[in-house]
């Protein structure tokens, strides 16, 4: 029974979503890095832009294809 709780929870997060939250968790681990090093909002939102939500759109279109 438990090997089939685990496969539907699998079926329900699919490889798309795992890359978003990757990535997601990578930008706002770099983001906090960033906060450390400097105070320029503009590079922080860069990070949090760009790593959380373009690259992981990027990747998704180009595994569509």
């Amino acid at each position: 029974m438990p090997d089939k709780i685990g496969g539907h929870r699998s079926r329900l997060i699919t490889p798309d979503t795992k890359i978003t939250i990757s990535f997601a968790v990578l930008a706002i681990l770099l983001w906090a890095g960033a906060t450390a090093v400097t105070d320029a909002f503009a590079i922080q939102a860069a990070i949090l832009l760009v790593v959380g939500v373009i690259i992981p759109i990027i990747i998704t279109e180009l595994r569509r294809r």
